[in-house]
């Protein structure tokens, strides 16, 4: 059986991909930190859980395994705080780096980094591969993080490292607690203030999993594959999930400024009670902007099939239930 070695296992696109991996009939060696939560969820997936951080680097090469088949780099900070700043440049720049340096040194036959569509910057229109990356310009730090670590990717290829890229959007699905669940979870408690007029393509973690698992066999090495798919404005998609909670809604956007003001009180209140802001200013500039992408080039190469909005809605909400994340039905 072919040989996966997965860093980021029990994140929101780590525990679905171990899963589909193991399903499909893969030995996977599934990197975690001391700290990380739901270790014991991967080892009842079926997974040989190692100990390691990837911003050390000697503990992370000696976890991965010498000519595994394909090594899975998913580890990633989304913190939208700028308090964060400092570690998630370290977990999401450095890190990388030390995944592919590992890769190289332990000859990994391929390397699936999981980045996301925002390293090519916050465009106004619709984004394919070939949009020149502006990431750079951004005031939002994990969209520079996120552009950075596809350099030192490339520069891991360039050295001989077979290695592809994987830029999904928005993302809903199972074992999702940090990111949209939030969104939802503030809504079930009639605690969001709004979103402003922004809207992106949403993707459904399941099939973001097969897709990274094509991409180890399929996908063209250098390639970048945006995973698009349901297009929704962010106040069209608060109404739809507001539906769903029996939750009534604001019907309009928010204006940025309003939000921005909130934001602010959430980032100086929410330290005092030991707990993250429920909204960030960071949050209201990523929800201002548009972050629409075409996924042709995913479903030619790799067979990505986007999942309809209302279906990813219902596998979220129904998932956060079960995990006692939202009141029961």
């Amino acid at each position: 059986m072919p040989l996966a070695f997965v860093t980021g296992s029990t994140g929101f696109v780590g525990l679905n991909l171990v899963s589909q991996l193991i399903a499909d009939g893969w030995d996977v060696v599934a990197l975690h930190r001391p700290t990380s939560l739901r270790v014991e969820r991967l080892r009842y997936l079926g997974a040989d859980c190692v100990e390691a951080d990837i911003v050390n680097y000697a503990p992370l090469r000696d976890a991965m395994p010498t000519g595994v088949d394909a090594v899975f780099h998913v580890a990633g900070d989304t913190s939208l705080w700028r308090r964060s700043a400092e570690a998630q440049t370290l977990v999401n720049v450095t890190g990388t780096a030390h995944v592919v340096r590992a890769a190289l040194e332990r000859r990994a036959k391929r390397l699936v980094h999981t980045s996301s569509a925002v390293a090519f910057g916050l465009h106004s229109g619709r984004i394919t591969e070939d949009t020149p990356v502006s990431a750079a310009r951004s005031p939002i730090n994990y969209v520079r993080t996120k552009a950075q670590a596809e350099r030192e990717v490339r520069r891991g290829v360039r050295n001989g490292l077979p290695a592809v890229i994987i830029n999904p959007p928005n993302i809903l699905g199972r074992y999702d607690y940090n990111n949209w669940s939030k969104l939802f979870s503030l809504i079930e408690r009639r605690r969001l203030p709004g979103v402003p007029d922004g809207g992106g393509s949403f993707c459904d973690a399941a099939a973001v999993a097969q897709a990274h698992i094509a991409a180890a066999t399929q996908g063209e090495p250098g390639s970048n594959y945006l995973l698009g798919g349901a297009d929704q404005a962010y106040v069209s998609l608060v109404q739809a999930a507001g539906r769903k909670l029996g939750r009534r809604v604001l019907s309009r956007p928010v204006p940025a400024r309003a939000l921005n003001a909130y934001a602010r009180i959430e980032e100086r209140v929410a330290p005092v009670f030991r707990r993250a802001p429920d909204i960030t200013r960071e949050t209201v500039a990523l929800l201002s902007s548009n972050l629409y992408c075409d996924s042709s080039r995913a479903q030619g190469d790799l067979g990505y099939t986007p999942v309809a909005l209302d279906d990813m809605l219902d596998t979220t909400i129904g998932w956060m239930r079960e995990e006692g994340l939202l009141k029961p039905r």
